[in-house]
């Protein structure tokens, strides 16, 4: 039987976006005793599979951790799967604030060690010992207490775009570097003061908290359910959000907007930005914050040198690639000195700026109508093929190339290749080539933009 993919990211989103329906983001997690995990690992994958359900999964012997992608219309029959399970029945779901079809575009369940990497010795203290769980309001009641001390137990490149006020932001690459650093801080407190912790959906704070209850803290809170939970009890229930900026999230959204400000900047030019992105540079894949003038001026590359090895023949970049130690260096998470603008450690609560706000008139002003598909991207060229499947294309028409991966990218169209050779207007049928100073994908759509004066 089929356990692993058989289809590429650009495959499946060409499926989703074939099948129009609305598909919801979530995670939860558990921490259970699992005899056989790889057993476990093979019975979620035939049952989620069949469900069409997508996402990163690791199970151990300690539990599940779960980020996912399910259709809307098959939620009820996923939770059916969860609750076959005995320690899951009734578990919570932490759905998505920002719903994103793409968020996930393959099933990957992963048997690993532990569901987090925490680097701890679970046998060296009770794990079941946990500090007190909060809901959105209590927890800002105890943040106003002067006697508390908040801190934030995620890593560097989170807590840079959005945090709660007046927390304790280390500046750390992972949870297993933050619990040393936290506990020696806070030395000094553990018999007065209210340590109250949060993360992004709870799973690294049930750890913790039992952690720094065996290291002699009287008084640990955690925030239920993390960030995520919190945002959307405080939208149901009118609460005040004391939490500033965006919540970094694990899928290819990258965030979700919580309130309004933006307290980050664009790692390269200093304008207020919290928008993440991977260099382009396949050999980098450096997570760094990018504005759209610096995305369009750089090639969204981090670097010279990344955007110099980006128009390199293909065959030399692949060359560059080789290596055990140039691998280690693929996903770096957002630390360059190239990066003149990043912030990390003590980070500020006052917002740089506020979120623009959007046209809604302009945008139902823009009308577009689908003229065909993506079929392949030549990177020493910078050229995009498309096949031509209604109306046609001219050029001087402004066209929309519009993909999960790709984002929405406009331009207008200066030159036409139309099956090898140069032509004014491209037909239904036609196999078309022009230049584009992006990448396309398999599953990306090609729209003309049509002006108020057109006929569609």
């Amino acid at each position: 039987m089929q356990l692993y993919n058989t289809l590429s990211a650009e495959e499946r989103a060409q499926l989703i976006d074939e099948a129009g329906k609305e598909r919801l983001t979530l995670s939860f997690y558990a921490y259970a005793k699992i005899k056989d995990p790889k057993q476990f690992r093979d019975e979620l994958f035939i049952a989620w599979n069949a469900l069409d359900a997508l996402g990163r999964i690791y199970v151990a012997h300690e539990g599940i951790n779960a980020q996912m992608s399910v259709p809307a219309d098959q939620f009820e029959a996923f939770r059916d799967t969860l609750e076959v399970y005995d320690f899951m029945k009734g578990i919570r779901l932490n759905v998505a604030v920002d719903q994103d079809d793409y968020s996930f575009l393959k099933l990957t369940i992963k048997v690993r060690h532990k569901i987090v990497a925490d680097g701890l010795n679970d046998d060296s203290f009770d794990v079941t010992n946990k500090g007190i769980h909060l809901k959105a309001q209590e927890f800002n009641n105890l943040l106003e207490d002067p006697n508390t001390i908040v801190v934030d137990f995620r890593n560097h490149y989170e807590s840079e775009v959005g945090h709660f006020e007046g927390a304790i932001t280390p500046d750390v690459e992972n949870f297993r570097e933050s619990l040393p650093i936290i506990n020696e801080q806070l030395q000094d407190f553990k018999e007065d003061k209210n340590l109250l912790m949060y993360c992004t959906g709870g799973i690294r704070c049930e750890k913790a908290s039992a952690y720094f209850k065996h290291q002699g803290f009287k008084n640990v809170y955690q925030l239920e359910g993390g960030i995520i939970e919190y945002t959307r009890q405080i939208k149901e229930e009118g609460i005040e959000s004391k939490f500033i900026g965006k919540n970094f999230v694990f899928d290819h959204r990258l965030g979700e907007r919580i309130t309004e400000d933006i307290i980050s900047q664009c790692h390269q030019c200093g304008k207020p930005c919290d928008n993440h992105t991977n260099c382009s540079n396949d050999a980098c894949h450096l997570l760094f914050i990018q504005c759209d003038e610096c995305k369009e001026a750089m090639e969204n590359c981090c670097s010279t040198e990344c955007l110099d090895i980006s128009h390199l023949p293909l065959a030399e970049q692949l060359e560059l690639r080789k290596g055990v130690q140039v691998g280690n260096k693929v996903f770096r998470k957002g630390k360059s000195d190239a990066l003149k603008f990043k912030n990390s450690g003590d980070l500020p609560d006052k917002p740089l700026a506020k979120v623009e706000a959007k046209n809604i008139r302009q945008k139902i002003a823009i009308k577009k109508v689908l003229v065909g598909k993506a079929e392949h991207y030549y990177t020493k060229s910078k050229i995009g093929q498309f096949l031509i499947e209604n109306k046609e294309l001219s050029i001087g028409d402004k066209v929309l190339i519009s993909g999960p991966t790709t984002g929405e990218q406009e331009l207008t169209i200066t030159e036409i290749h139309v099956n090898g050779g140069p032509c004014e207007t491209a037909k239904k049928g036609d196999q078309i080539t022009f230049e584009i100073p992006f990448r396309v994908r398999l599953s990306d759509k090609l729209y003309k933009i049509i002006q108020p004066s057109e006929n569609v």
